[in-house]
């Protein structure tokens, strides 16, 4: 799932939660453009299963939380180039504090109406 587009539709666990949780600076500086470009191609990594995003726009908390099938899906999504290179803006330009965790999803429930 896209972020603004719902909840990401995941499938029976186990899986994998990355949770990145980060603080904004001011100003945009490329950050959209390069979101809109991070998102497009994680859709096309092997193992992604969805994503949901969200930011306050006054506080600039935000936090993302991607899904995929394993750590090995993982660990080639953060060894893509593209990726890598936005990490090292995020840390130089975009972000004033960031944390980043890796969970292991062993159960999970949905209500939808």
């Amino acid at each position: 799932m896209i972020p603004g587009q719902g909840l990401a539709q995941t499938p029976e666990p186990p899986y994998y939660a990355v949770i990145f949780t980060s603080l904004r600076t001011s100003g945009d500086q490329g950050y959209g453009e390069t979101v809109d470009r991070m998102m497009e191609l994680a859709v096309q990594q092997p193992g992604f299963l969805g994503v949901e995003s969200v930011r306050d726009p006054q506080t600039g908390l935000g936090i993302t939380v991607s899904y995929w099938k394993d750590e090995a899906s993982i660990a080639a999504w953060r060894a893509h180039g593209e990726h890598r290179q936005a990490r090292e803006r995020g840390r130089s330009t975009w972000y004033s504090d960031f944390e980043l965790r890796v969970a292991r999803v062993e159960r999970a429930s949905r209500q939808a109406r």
